[in-house]
């Protein structure tokens, strides 16, 4: 997942600032108590889980530690357990002792090439490598609500697919496991999927927070290579300069968002490198830039590719220069469905109370894969704020940056709010 920007409440939205709490401090009703109180008796090994996954952080696709420790912590729970062909991942599945549908719980498994520097006593121990977005927590967390659910088997209507993903940070991991079967792993599709994402800063420890629609962005990359012809800087009539066409569609990426999109419906081009010649009296041939393209509805990440070649490519033919540009497409649009956030609020007012549940009033631009499952299947993908106690959210470091640290009560929370969801839906039939 990208680094987040959340937005600020909306006039008429109840601060967060009023509502934040730590797991610890909770009273939920009698209905769901019983999660809560078994949450935190697993917290030790949980928490343990949780720190021996973060000292040991692994990149990409193939994540052999990060693998066999979950294959160590998910045994003897009775689930029919299978490993990734493409990618080290892990699907498991819990056979409920009632009839019912198939719901998932997922929780990704990728660290990023950050070096740590938060002071941990349990910091990674492989170098230029962290766990610096959460995803240690999620591992654990998804491994307390298989606990919780197991526990559970014989009362359950149905069964849980625990989606165990590496590769979420820019590596599809999602995808490639949808391709290897893991929505029907329980022998038919699932009905639903859920996920959260721990956020280090923002929010008050311990509040949930999502919405319904669009939640994060589609993210898509532009490259565009103006060809022109090089010569001396004091004769650029013979010469054809491709460094002013390339700042012409820097500037002509700006006007089309503006000009050819809903303002309601907003598409972010940000040109984040822009490159050419070696010095100050020679026109080079070429010139270069590259951007990222955000938008947050199907529609625009559809239409964007042939818009953005085409202006990048008639831009450089109208100065008589040829653009060559390449269009690669990152993540969908991470898009909630509407009765299941109304379900993850329920559940969470539920097991933590009114205060637990704030209404995130607009989408982040971040990008996230849990996106192919959601537009496979209906579910939602919540945030769980996990700032420590000792840290103030409004200043404290956010996701991806070397100092994101996370409160450990996160880890109890994430598992009996992923298993609370669960219940509740299969309990519907």
């Amino acid at each position: 997942m990208n680094p987040p920007t959340l937005s600020r409440p909306a006039v008429g939205v109840r601060s967060p600032a009023r509502y934040g709490h730590g797991v610890s401090d909770l009273t939920p009703p009698a209905d769901r108590a019983a999660l809560l109180t078994e949450a935190r008796a697993l917290g030790p090994e949980l928490v343990a889980l949780r720190r021996e996954l973060h000292r040991v952080p692994e990149i990409g696709l193939d994540l052999p530690i990060t693998q066999s420790l979950l294959l160590d912590a998910l045994e003897g729970l009775g689930l029919e357990v299978s490993v990734g062909k493409a990618l080290s991942s892990i699907t498991a599945v819990l056979r409920g002792g009632r009839p019912g549908p198939a719901v998932l719980l997922r929780g990704d498994m990728d660290a990023l090439p950050v070096s740590e520097d938060t002071g941990e006593e349990f910091a990674s121990s492989h170098e230029g490598v962290m766990h610096a977005c959460g995803h240690d927590l999620h591992m654990a967390g998804l491994v307390g609500a298989a606990r919780l659910l197991a526990a559970r088997r014989e009362e359950l209507p149905g069964s849980v697919v625990f989606m165990f993903q590496p590769g979420e940070e820019g590596y599809h991991g999602a995808r490639l496991m949808i391709e290897e079967g893991v929505l029907d792993a329980a022998g038919e599709r699932v009905v639903a999927a859920y996920g959260v994402h721990v956020f280090s800063a923002h929010l008050p420890a311990g509040v949930v927070s999502a919405r319904p629609g669009p939640l994060m962005a589609a993210s898509d990359q532009l490259f565009v290579t103006v060809r022109g012809k090089g010569g001396h800087g004091s004769k650029p009539h013979l010469a054809a300069d491709p460094v002013p066409v390339a700042a012409e569609i820097v500037l002509a990426l700006q006007n089309a968002v503006t000009r050819q999109f809903d303002a309601f419906d907003p598409v972010v081009v940000s040109v984040g490198r822009l490159a050419a010649g070696t010095v100050d009296n020679v026109i080079p041939e070429t010139a270069e830039l590259d951007a990222t393209v955000r938008t947050f509805s199907r529609e625009n990440h559809a239409a964007m590719p042939e818009r953005l070649t085409r202006l990048a490519e008639n831009i450089a033919l109208a100065h008589g220069l040829t653009a060559e540009v390449r269009y690669e497409r990152g993540y969908p649009v991470t898009v909630n469905d509407a009765a299941e956030v109304e379900r993850a609020a329920r559940v969470t007012r539920e097991m933590f109370g009114e205060a637990g549940w704030f209404d995130l009033p607009d989408p982040v631009a971040g990008a996230e894969d849990f996106s192919y499952v959601l537009e496979e299947v209906p579910g939602a993908y919540v945030f769980v704020a996990a700032a420590p106690p000792e840290l103030d959210p409004e200043t404290a470091a956010y996701n991806h940056s070397a100092q994101a640290r996370f409160a450990d009560d996160a880890v109890l929370s994430s598992a009996a709010l992923l298993a609370g969801l669960a219940l509740d839906r299969l309990a519907e039939g």
